[in-house]
Protein backbone atom coordinates (compact mmCIF):
# COMPACT_ATOMS: atom_id res chain seq x y z
CA UNK A 1 0.00 0.00 0.00
CA UNK A 2 1.61 3.33 -0.76
CA UNK A 3 2.41 5.94 1.68
CA UNK A 4 -0.91 8.13 1.65
CA UNK A 5 -3.28 5.14 0.94
CA UNK A 6 -7.05 5.77 2.16
CA UNK A 7 -7.75 2.52 3.81
CA UNK A 8 -6.01 0.49 5.73
CA UNK A 9 -6.78 -2.94 7.36
CA UNK A 10 -6.34 -3.94 10.79
CA UNK A 11 -5.82 -7.33 12.23
CA UNK A 12 -9.28 -9.31 12.25
CA UNK A 13 -11.98 -8.17 14.81
CA UNK A 14 -14.76 -10.57 15.40
CA UNK A 15 -13.12 -13.06 12.88
CA UNK A 16 -13.33 -10.59 10.09
CA UNK A 17 -11.14 -7.98 9.19
CA UNK A 18 -12.49 -3.74 9.42
CA UNK A 19 -10.72 -1.44 7.21
CA UNK A 20 -9.90 1.02 8.76
CA UNK A 21 -9.06 4.96 7.09
CA UNK A 22 -5.41 5.75 7.29
CA UNK A 23 -6.43 8.82 8.68
CA UNK A 24 -7.62 7.43 11.74
CA UNK A 25 -4.99 4.86 11.70
CA UNK A 26 -2.57 7.44 12.17
CA UNK A 27 -4.29 8.70 15.35
CA UNK A 28 -4.61 5.70 17.26
CA UNK A 29 -0.87 5.48 18.44
CA UNK A 30 -1.72 9.23 19.62
CA UNK A 31 -5.03 7.23 21.51
CA UNK A 32 -2.54 4.92 23.32
CA UNK A 33 -0.45 7.40 24.92
CA UNK A 34 -2.64 9.56 25.95
CA UNK A 35 -4.50 6.41 27.38
CA UNK A 36 -1.01 5.41 28.90
CA UNK A 37 -1.18 8.61 31.19
CA UNK A 38 -4.61 8.23 32.46
CA UNK A 39 -3.90 4.70 33.59
CA UNK A 40 -0.57 5.41 35.05
CA UNK A 41 -2.55 8.32 36.58
CA UNK A 42 -4.97 5.99 38.09
CA UNK A 43 -7.87 6.65 35.74
CA UNK A 44 -10.55 3.39 35.31
CA UNK A 45 -12.80 4.83 32.75
CA UNK A 46 -13.07 7.84 30.30
CA UNK A 47 -15.43 9.70 28.61
CA UNK A 48 -14.66 10.51 24.93
CA UNK A 49 -14.40 14.18 25.77
CA UNK A 50 -11.74 12.93 27.96
CA UNK A 51 -9.46 11.01 25.57
CA UNK A 52 -10.30 13.82 23.12
CA UNK A 53 -8.75 16.51 25.26
CA UNK A 54 -5.80 14.37 26.29
CA UNK A 55 -4.94 13.29 22.98
CA UNK A 56 -5.42 16.75 21.43
CA UNK A 57 -8.08 16.26 18.84
CA UNK A 58 -11.80 16.66 19.05
CA UNK A 59 -14.51 13.99 20.70
CA UNK A 60 -16.40 13.38 17.80
CA UNK A 61 -13.26 12.12 15.69
CA UNK A 62 -12.69 10.01 18.68
CA UNK A 63 -15.48 8.27 18.74
CA UNK A 64 -15.49 7.79 15.10
CA UNK A 65 -12.36 6.27 14.95
CA UNK A 66 -12.39 3.64 18.02
CA UNK A 67 -15.66 2.80 16.20
CA UNK A 68 -14.00 1.34 13.64
CA UNK A 69 -13.05 -1.26 16.21
CA UNK A 70 -16.19 -1.78 17.71
CA UNK A 71 -18.49 -0.64 20.27
CA UNK A 72 -16.53 -0.84 23.57
CA UNK A 73 -18.01 2.35 25.37
CA UNK A 74 -20.66 2.60 27.62
CA UNK A 75 -23.18 5.44 27.72
CA UNK A 76 -23.09 7.58 30.63
CA UNK A 77 -19.99 5.73 31.78
CA UNK A 78 -17.19 6.38 28.58
CA UNK A 79 -14.30 4.27 28.07
CA UNK A 80 -12.66 0.97 30.21
CA UNK A 81 -9.10 2.79 29.58
CA UNK A 82 -7.16 -0.82 30.18
CA UNK A 83 -9.98 -2.58 27.52
CA UNK A 84 -9.52 0.12 25.31
CA UNK A 85 -5.66 -0.19 25.47
CA UNK A 86 -5.98 -3.93 24.78
CA UNK A 87 -7.76 -3.39 21.58
CA UNK A 88 -6.45 -0.41 19.89
CA UNK A 89 -2.85 -2.27 20.96
CA UNK A 90 -4.19 -5.33 18.83
CA UNK A 91 -5.50 -2.99 16.10
CA UNK A 92 -1.75 -1.85 15.66
CA UNK A 93 -0.22 -5.28 15.95
CA UNK A 94 1.25 -4.39 19.15
CA UNK A 95 0.40 -7.91 21.23
CA UNK A 96 3.84 -8.65 19.64
CA UNK A 97 7.32 -7.70 19.86
CA UNK A 98 8.24 -6.57 16.06
CA UNK A 99 11.93 -6.88 15.00
CA UNK A 100 13.61 -3.46 13.41
CA UNK A 101 16.68 -2.72 11.31
CA UNK A 102 18.61 0.59 11.83
CA UNK A 103 20.52 1.61 8.44
CA UNK A 104 22.47 4.82 8.74
CA UNK A 105 24.44 5.23 12.03
CA UNK A 106 25.10 9.24 11.86
CA UNK A 107 23.96 11.41 14.69
CA UNK A 108 20.59 10.51 13.77
CA UNK A 109 21.25 7.39 14.07
CA UNK A 110 22.45 7.15 17.26
CA UNK A 111 19.70 8.93 19.07
CA UNK A 112 17.33 6.69 16.83
CA UNK A 113 19.20 3.36 18.51
CA UNK A 114 19.76 4.87 21.96
CA UNK A 115 16.01 5.55 22.44
CA UNK A 116 14.33 3.61 25.24
CA UNK A 117 10.88 4.74 23.63
CA UNK A 118 10.90 1.67 21.20
CA UNK A 119 10.91 -1.31 23.59
CA UNK A 120 8.33 0.07 25.82
CA UNK A 121 6.35 0.13 22.79
CA UNK A 122 6.86 -3.10 21.09
CA UNK A 123 9.88 -2.40 19.32
CA UNK A 124 13.09 -4.46 19.49
CA UNK A 125 15.91 -2.87 17.41
CA UNK A 126 17.61 -6.15 16.03
CA UNK A 127 20.62 -4.51 14.23
CA UNK A 128 22.57 -1.65 13.23
CA UNK A 129 24.07 -1.21 9.78
CA UNK A 130 26.20 1.25 8.08
CA UNK A 131 28.10 1.21 4.88
CA UNK A 132 30.98 3.40 6.39
CA UNK A 133 33.70 1.25 7.24
CA UNK A 134 34.92 3.25 9.78
CA UNK A 135 31.83 2.88 11.59
CA UNK A 136 31.11 -1.46 10.95
CA UNK A 137 32.34 -2.64 14.61
CA UNK A 138 31.65 0.52 16.66
CA UNK A 139 29.09 -0.17 19.65
CA UNK A 140 25.80 1.69 19.95
CA UNK A 141 23.38 1.20 22.87
CA UNK A 142 24.69 -2.13 23.31
CA UNK A 143 24.92 -3.57 19.80
CA UNK A 144 28.07 -3.78 17.18
CA UNK A 145 27.05 -1.93 13.62
CA UNK A 146 27.68 -4.72 10.73
CA UNK A 147 28.16 -3.60 7.22
CA UNK A 148 26.09 -2.71 4.48
CA UNK A 149 27.03 -6.17 3.09
CA UNK A 150 25.60 -7.86 5.94
CA UNK A 151 22.02 -6.20 5.69
CA UNK A 152 20.36 -9.66 3.93
CA UNK A 153 21.99 -11.65 7.15
CA UNK A 154 21.04 -9.42 9.59
CA UNK A 155 16.94 -9.37 8.88
CA UNK A 156 17.31 -12.94 8.37
CA UNK A 157 18.65 -13.81 11.58
CA UNK A 158 16.70 -11.36 13.52
CA UNK A 159 13.57 -11.66 11.80
CA UNK A 160 13.27 -8.42 10.94
CA UNK A 161 10.05 -6.93 8.96
CA UNK A 162 10.93 -3.25 9.93
CA UNK A 163 13.51 -1.17 8.36
CA UNK A 164 14.17 2.14 9.44
CA UNK A 165 16.10 4.50 7.04
CA UNK A 166 18.76 7.28 8.50
CA UNK A 167 21.01 7.71 5.95
CA UNK A 168 21.92 10.95 3.64
CA UNK A 169 19.71 11.65 0.66
CA UNK A 170 21.38 10.50 -1.61
CA UNK A 171 21.78 6.77 -0.39
CA UNK A 172 18.73 6.02 0.56
CA UNK A 173 16.62 4.98 -2.06
CA UNK A 174 19.49 2.50 -2.78
CA UNK A 175 19.45 0.81 0.86
CA UNK A 176 15.12 1.11 0.54
CA UNK A 177 15.90 -1.20 -2.24
CA UNK A 178 18.47 -3.39 -0.53
CA UNK A 179 15.99 -3.48 2.50
CA UNK A 180 13.06 -4.28 -0.02
CA UNK A 181 15.37 -7.37 -1.32
CA UNK A 182 16.02 -8.73 1.98
CA UNK A 183 12.73 -9.20 2.64
CA UNK A 184 11.36 -6.31 4.55
CA UNK A 185 7.75 -5.14 3.93
CA UNK A 186 7.51 -1.98 6.08
CA UNK A 187 10.13 1.13 6.13
CA UNK A 188 10.14 4.21 8.15
CA UNK A 189 12.72 7.00 5.97
CA UNK A 190 13.68 9.71 7.70
CA UNK A 191 15.98 10.71 4.65
CA UNK A 192 14.69 14.16 3.04
CA UNK A 193 14.24 12.37 -0.21
CA UNK A 194 10.79 10.20 -1.77
CA UNK A 195 11.23 6.86 -2.06
CA UNK A 196 9.65 4.44 -4.68
CA UNK A 197 8.66 0.81 -3.17
CA UNK A 198 6.92 -1.56 -5.34
CA UNK A 199 2.99 -2.62 -4.14
CA UNK A 200 3.14 -4.59 -0.71
CA UNK A 201 5.65 -2.74 0.98
CA UNK A 202 4.42 0.11 2.97
CA UNK A 203 6.36 3.64 3.71
CA UNK A 204 6.34 6.17 6.06
CA UNK A 205 8.26 9.30 5.90
CA UNK A 206 9.78 11.91 8.61
CA UNK A 207 10.70 14.63 7.33
CA UNK A 208 11.95 16.80 10.56
CA UNK A 209 12.82 19.76 8.41
CA UNK A 210 10.01 19.85 6.87
CA UNK A 211 8.17 19.86 9.94
CA UNK A 212 10.61 23.04 10.74
CA UNK A 213 9.55 24.73 7.95
CA UNK A 214 6.25 24.36 8.59
CA UNK A 215 6.65 25.79 11.98
CA UNK A 216 8.27 28.65 10.03
CA UNK A 217 5.43 29.38 8.24
CA UNK A 218 3.05 30.33 11.43
CA UNK A 219 5.64 31.88 12.75
CA UNK A 220 5.91 34.14 10.05
CA UNK A 221 2.17 34.82 9.84
CA UNK A 222 2.22 35.31 13.44
CA UNK A 223 4.83 38.20 13.20
CA UNK A 224 2.66 39.94 10.97
CA UNK A 225 4.87 40.12 7.80
CA UNK A 226 3.51 38.69 4.25
CA UNK A 227 5.54 35.48 3.23
CA UNK A 228 5.70 37.78 -0.35
CA UNK A 229 7.39 40.43 1.28
CA UNK A 230 9.45 38.42 3.78
CA UNK A 231 13.12 37.52 2.74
Amino acid sequence: MSEQGEFAVSPSIGGRHREIPEASVARLPVYLRALSGLAEAGHVTVSSEGLASAAGVNSAKVRKDLSHLGSYGTRGVGYEVDELVHHISNALGLTQRWSVVLVGVGNLGHALAGYGGFATRGFRIAGLVDADPSRVGEQVAGLTVRGIDELSEVVRTGDVSIGVIATPAGAAQEVCDLLVEAGVTSILNFAPTVLQVPDGVDLRKVDLALELQILSFHENRKSGVPAAMSS
